[in-house]
C-alpha cells in the first residue's frame, strides 16, 4: 500500500502525522529537506542567545519515529506528477503516493535591493538560516536588519545578546504601526531603543555593498548614509514555499489554493500551514495565515479527513503573541491600528510609569465586542475566546475583566485603575 506522504515535518506537517497515526494504520512517509527530524521553529532564537542546546530544540525523542512509524525521508522534492500519483526528488528517485500533503511552509522574501544576493544577507526562517548565522558571528561587530515585524525584532534581540551593534532599518513611520495602535508602537519603539538597538524609522535603504569577496559590508541609504555591515537580516516577512509548482497544474496564487477541506484541485492533493490559502476564508480571517498554532490547527483538521472523517477547519477566533524582548503582546479577536469610527470604538488604558497597556475594541452601535490587546500583561486566552465565540458585549466583558488576568499579583496594582477606565465606556 502506497504511504501518505506528508512533505514538511514543520508544526502542520508533524500535527497532521501524529493525529493521523492515532487514527488509522495507514503507512505514512515525512519528506523534509531542511532537517531529519521536527525541531520547535519558534526555539531557534533561544538557542542562538544560549538560553537552551541544540539538542532541546527537539520535542521527540528519537525513538519516537520508530515507535509510531513515521518514516522519514530528507530530500528536496522537484516535481510532482498527480496523473502517476508520485513526487520526483532532486536526486532523480520517486515515490508514489496514495494521498499526498503539502505542509511546505514559507520562505523569507528576498530584500528589492541591489547587493541582496551579496554573502551574509539572509532571513531567519530556517535551520540552515540559524548555522549560516552562527559560523559568522565570530567576524560580526556590525549588523543591519531591514525591515520591521516580529522576525525583525526577534533577530535584534539575537544579535544585541551577542554584543553585536544592531542597525535596525524600518520603512514605516513607527515599528509595525500597521498593526499597532500609535500607542503600543510608541511603547516598542522606545523599548527598542533602551536596548541599545539603533532604530531607523522612515528609512529608505537604497543598496547592500560588498567586498571584494562578495560579502556585504555596508548599507547605503538615500540620504546618502554607509552604515558599516558585516550581516544583513531580510526580515521584510515570509511567503508560502511553493516556487517549484508555480508551472503546475495545481491552483495557486500567492499560496496554494484550498477549500474547506484543505483539498486542492489536484485529486487527493491537500495543503495545509503557512502555505495553504483559503479560497474562502471565514470572516475577520486572512486567507495565508503564517503562524504557529493555525499549522497545527490544519493539520489535526486534515488528520481527521485523512482518517475516514471528513472535517472543515475553522480555525475560531483571531489570536497571537509575541515579545519585543522583555515586553509580552497578546491580541484576541480584531483590533486596528487605526479605527475607523463607523465601525469600530477602543477603550484604551496606560500605566503611567510602566510599559503596561490595554485596548479594548467594540462595535459603536451594537457594543458587540470585537477584541482586545496588550503590552506587558499577561491575559487568559479562554476568557476572550469564550466571550468572542458567545458574541457578547463590551459590557459583558468589562464586568468579569477580574477573571481575565492571567498574573494574579495584577490584581490589587492595576485592576481599580483599569475598573475606573471601563466604567467611564
Amino acid at each position: 500500500m502506497d504511504p501518505v506522504i506528508i512533505i514538511g515535518n514543520g508544526i502542520a506537517g508533524i500535527s497532521c502525522a501524529r493525529q493521523l497515526r492515532k487514527r488509522s494504520d495507514v503507512p505514512i512517509c515525512i519528506v523534509s529537506e531542511e532537517s531529519p527530524y521536527f525541531f520547535a521553529r519558534t526555539a531557534l532564537m533561544y538557542v542562538y542567545m544560549g538560553h537552551m542546546p541544540k539538542r532541546d530544540l527537539y520535542p521527540y525523542e528519537k525513538s519516537f519515529w520508530k515507535k509510531n512509524r513515521l518514516d522519514r525521508i530528507q530530500e528536496r522534492v522537484v516535481e510532482i506528477r498527480p496523473e502517476e500519483k508520485t513526487i520526483v526528488f532532486q536526486s532523480g528517485k520517486t515515490q508514489t503516493y496514495s494521498r499526498l500533503v503539502l505542509a511546505l511552509g514559507s520562505k523569507a522574501r528576498s530584500l528589492p535591493l541591489p547587493g541582496s544576493d551579496l554573502q551574509g544577507v539572509r532571513g531567519l526562517y530556517h535551520w540552515q538560516d540559524l548555522e549560516a548565522l552562527e559560523a559568522h558571528t565570530p567576524k560580526l561587530k556590525q549588523a543591519s536588519i531591514i525591515g520591521g515585524g516580529l522576525i525583525g525584532v526577534e533577530l535584534a534581540e539575537m544579535l544585541h545578546s551577542r554584543g553585536i551593534e544592531v542597525d535596525f532599518w524600518v520603512r514605516e513611520s513607527s515599528f509595525w504601526n500597521t498593526v499597532l495602535p500609535p500607542e503600543e508602537s510608541a511603547i516598542i519603539n522606545r523599548h527598542i531603543e533602551s536596548h541599545g538597538i539603533r532604530l531607523h524609522l522612515n528609512a529608505q535603504v537604497q543598496a547592500l555593498q560588498g567586498d571584494d569577496e562578495g560579502a556585504v559590508s555596508h548599507v547605503l541609504t538615500a540620504d546618502g548614509k554607509e552604515v558599516p555591515a558585516q550581516w544583513v537580516g531580510a526580515t521584510i516577512g515570509v511567503e508560502p514555499n511553493i516556487e517549484f509548482l508555480k508551472q503546475s497544474s495545481l491552483e495557486t496564487d500567492r499560496g496554494i489554493l484550498v477549500n474547506p477541506y484543505l483539498e486542492t484541485n489536484w485529486p487527493d492533493v491537500y495543503a495545509i500551514g503557512d502555505c495553504a490559502q483559503q479560497k474562502n476564508p471565514p470572516s475577520h480571517r486572512r486567507p495565508i495565515e503564517a503562524v504557529w498554532y493555525t499549522g497545527r490547527m490544519m493539520g489535526e483538521t486534515l488528520a481527521l479527513t485523512l482518517a475516514g472523517k471528513k472535517e472543515a477547519y475553522r480555525p475560531g477566533p483571531w489570536f497571537n503573541s509575541a515579545k519585543f524582548f522583555d515586553i509580552e503582546y497578546q491580541i484576541y479577536g480584531q483590533l486596528s491600528a487605526q479605527a475607523d469610527p463607523k465601525n469600530e470604538s477602543q477603550i484604551f488604558w496606560q500605566h503611567p510609569s510602566a510599559a503596561k497597556l490595554i485596548r479594548w475594541s467594540f462595535h459603536p452601535e451594537t457594543r458587540l465586542f470585537l477584541g482586545v490587546n496588550s503590552l506587558g500583561i499577561r491575559l487568559r486566552h479562554e476568557y476572550f475566546h469564550n466571550h468572542l465565540l458567545a458574541g457578547s458585549t463590551i459590557d459583558q466583558v468589562i464586568s468579569g475583566m477580574q477573571a481575565a488576568y492571567f498574573d494574579p499579583e495584577f490584581y490589587p496594582n492595576y485592576h481599580p485603575s483599569i475598573l475606573k477606565t471601563l466604567n467611564s465606556y
